[in-house]
C-alpha cells in the first residue's frame, strides 16, 4: 500500500470515528432492565437469611452512637440499653413498610431526570478517592480542577446517569470548605442529579440549602434531588457522623445509600453467606432509622464490600466472592422490596493495566447480573478507592454505555424483519447492502471507539497506541470538546453568594 493509500484510508477512517463521536451530547437513561436475574438462594434459603437477621438485630442489636437517634428509636418502640437497639421483626416491618421501593431523582436539567428501584438501574463515576492518576500520568493529589475535569467528564459520558459526589478529595481547599465546592462543581458542570456530602451535619445541611437554590425550597421539600452515602461502621455501629447526615437528609425528603463498608474476613466472617446476615441487619436498621425521622424518605438497601487478602491484609477487587455477595444482597433486597446499591468497575490496579481492566469487568458484569438498581464507582476507580485515572474514567465510561446496553436485554420485535431480510439473500451472498443493514448498521451494535478492533497494520499505522494512550486521548478531546450547561445566572451568582458567607462563617479552624 502506498503512503498516499494509507494516509487516506487514515484520513477516512477518523471522518468515520470524528462523526460518531461528535454528535450532539448523548445521555441515556436509566436502564429499565430487561434481562432476568440471577438468583443464587433458594426461597428456603431466602427465609433462612430472614430469620438470621431478625434475630441478629433482636438478640444482638446495633449501636447507635448518638443520643439523639437512640431517643428516636426508643420513642419508635425500640429496646434501648445505652447506645444499644435491637429492634423485633414486628417493628421493623413497620418501618420499612414506608420505604418507597422506587424513587425519582430530578435533574435542574429535566431530561435528565431519573428514576431507581425495582427493575430500573443506574450507574454512576467512582467515589472518595485521595489521589489521582493525571493526563500526564502522574499520581499526585487531587485539586478542585481536577474535581470539576471529573464532573466533566461524567457529564459528557451517556452512560453516566449522575454527575456523581466526592468524585476525587480537592486537597488545595481546607476540609472544613470543601464541600461547598464539591457541591457548587457538580451542580454548575453537569445537569446530571448530584451527592450530596455527609461528612458532618452542617456539611450535609449545606448541601441541602444549595439544593434549595437550584430547585427552591417547597420543590426540594416534596421532590428527591440527591442521593448520599452513608456508610455503617461495621461491624453493627452507625456512628454519630452518619447518623447527623441521615438525618438531614430523610428529613428533607432526600434519598441515602445505607451502606455497610465491609472487609470480609475483617470487619464481617471470613464467609460470604456469613457476611450476608451482618450486612442486612446494618443496612435495615439504617433504613428503619430514616424512616423514623421521615416516614417515606427514600432509603437505598446499600453494601460495600472486599475481600482481604490473606497475604497482606489489603482489600482485593475482580474476585467471585465480590459477584457472590452482590447477588446475594440484589435477592435479599428484592425480598425487602426496597432498591439496593453495589459498586461497579472496581480494581486494586495502580494504573490501567490488564489487571484493572478484568477486575473491572467481573465487578461490573457482576452487578449487572445482580440487578443493582444504582452501580456507583462505575467510572475511575484504582487501587481499591484510593486513586481516581482519568484514563480509566474514559475507559469504564464506555463500558457503562456497553454495561446499559447489556441490562436492556433483547428486542424480539425485531425478529420479523431479519427473518424477511434471510428470506430475501441467496445462500453465499451477504447482506451488507441489504435495505435492513442499512438502516439498522448504526443502531445494531454497539461500536467501541476506545477498543481497537481494526488489523494490525491499521493499529500501527495509527501510532500503536495501547488501551491507556488511546483513553488519555480520549479524556483530553472530552475536555477539549466541555461545553458547560445552561445554568440561570441568577441562581449562579446566588450559589456563589451563599458558599462565600459559608466560608466566612466557617473560619479557617479545623473541623
Amino acid at each position: 500500500m502506498s503512503g498516499i493509500q494509507s494516509r487516506t484510508r487514515r484520513r477516512g477512517r477518523d471522518v468515520r470515528r470524528n462523526s460518531r463521536t461528535s454528535k450532539k451530547l448523548q445521555f441515556m437513561p436509566e436502564t429499565d432492565r430487561g434481562i432476568p436475574y440471577v438468583d443464587l438462594l433458594t426461597l428456603e434459603q431466602v427465609d433462612r437469611i430472614h430469620r438470621e437477621t431478625m434475630n441478629l438485630l433482636w438478640a444482638k442489636g446495633v449501636e447507635f452512637r448518638d443520643d439523639e437517634a437512640v431517643r428516636a428509636w426508643r420513642s419508635a418502640g425500640a429496646e434501648v440499653q445505652g447506645h444499644r437497639v435491637r429492634v423485633d421483626e414486628q417493628l421493623l416491618k413497620q418501618l420499612l413498610s414506608t420505604a418507597p421501593e422506587s424513587y425519582t431523582m430530578h435533574a435542574r436539567n429535566p431530561e435528565r431526570s431519573i428514576t431507581l428501584g425495582g427493575r430500573k438501574q443506574i450507574l454512576t463515576p467512582a467515589y472518595g478517592a485521595p489521589n489521582v492518576l493525571d493526563l500526564d500520568g502522574v499520581r499526585r493529589s487531587p485539586t478542585i480542577a481536577d474535581f470539576n475535569d471529573f464532573a466533566k467528564l461524567a457529564h459528557m459520558s451517556p452512560g453516566m446517569q449522575m454527575s456523581g459526589g466526592v468524585l476525587c478529595e480537592p486537597l488545595d481547599i481546607p476540609v472544613p470548605k470543601r464541600h461547598l465546592h464539591m457541591v457548587y462543581g457538580l451542580i454548575r458542570h453537569s445537569d446530571k442529579p448530584f451527592m450530596g456530602m455527609v461528612t458532618a451535619r452542617e456539611r450535609a445541611e449545606d448541601s441541602v440549602s444549595m439544593a434549595e437554590i437550584v430547585f427552591g425550597k417547597d420543590f426540594v421539600r416534596e421532590h428527591t434531588v440527591m442521593t448520599s452515602i452513608a456508610n455503617c461502621n461495621s461491624p453493627l455501629v452507625w456512628d454519630q457522623t452518619m447518623l447527623d447526615a441521615i438525618k438531614v437528609y430523610a428529613a428533607a425528603n432526600q434519598a441515602v445509600l445505607f451502606t455497610p463498608f465491609v472487609l470480609s474476613g475483617a470487619s464481617t466472617p471470613a464467609s460470604t453467606i456469613g457476611s450476608l446476615v451482618q450486612i442486612s441487619a446494618e443496612a435495615l436498621a439504617g433504613i428503619a432509622f430514616s424512616q423514623i425521622i421521615r416516614p417515606g424518605a427514600p432509603g437505598v438497601f446499600g453494601q460495600w464490600i472486599g475481600a482481604v487478602s490473606m497475604k497482606s491484609g489489603a482489600p482485593m477487587a475482580g474476585t467471585p466472592e465480590i459477584d457472590h455477595i452482590n447477588l446475594l444482597v440484589g435477592q435479599m433486597a428484592r425480598h425487602y422490596r426496597l432498591p439496593w446499591r453495589c459498586s461497579g468497575a472496581c480494581s486494586s490496579s495502580k494504573i490501567l493495566d490488564a489487571q484493572a481492566g478484568y477486575e473491572s469487568a467481573r465487578n461490573l458484569f457482576g452487578a449487572a447480573l445482580a440487578g443493582a438498581n444504582f452501580i456507583l464507582s462505575t467510572a475511575g476507580y484504582l487501587e481499591g478507592a484510593l486513586c481516581q485515572s482519568f484514563a480509566k474514567f474514559a475507559v469504564d465510561a464506555e463500558q457503562a454505555e456497553m454495561t446499559h446496553r447489556f441490562m436492556k436485554g433483547i428486542d424480539f420485535s425485531e425478529l420479523d424483519d431479519a427473518l424477511a431480510t434471510i428470506h430475501e439473500v441467496e445462500p453465499g451472498a451477504h447482506f451488507l447492502g441489504t435495505k435492513h443493514t442499512l438502516e439498522h448498521f448504526e443502531e445494531a451494535f454497539i461500536i467501541p471507539n476506545l477498543m481497537h478492533h481494526d488489523s494490525y497494520e491499521q493499529w500501527e499505522a495509527e501510532g500503536r497506541l495501547d488501551a491507556n494512550d488511546r483513553a488519555v486521548r480520549t479524556a483530553r478531546s472530552m475536555l477539549a470538546d466541555y461545553e458547560t450547561p445552561a445554568l440561570d445566572p441568577a441562581i449562579d451568582e446566588e450559589l456563589r453568594d451563599f458558599i462565600a458567607r459559608r466560608e466566612l462563617e466557617i473560619g479557617d479552624a479545623i473541623m
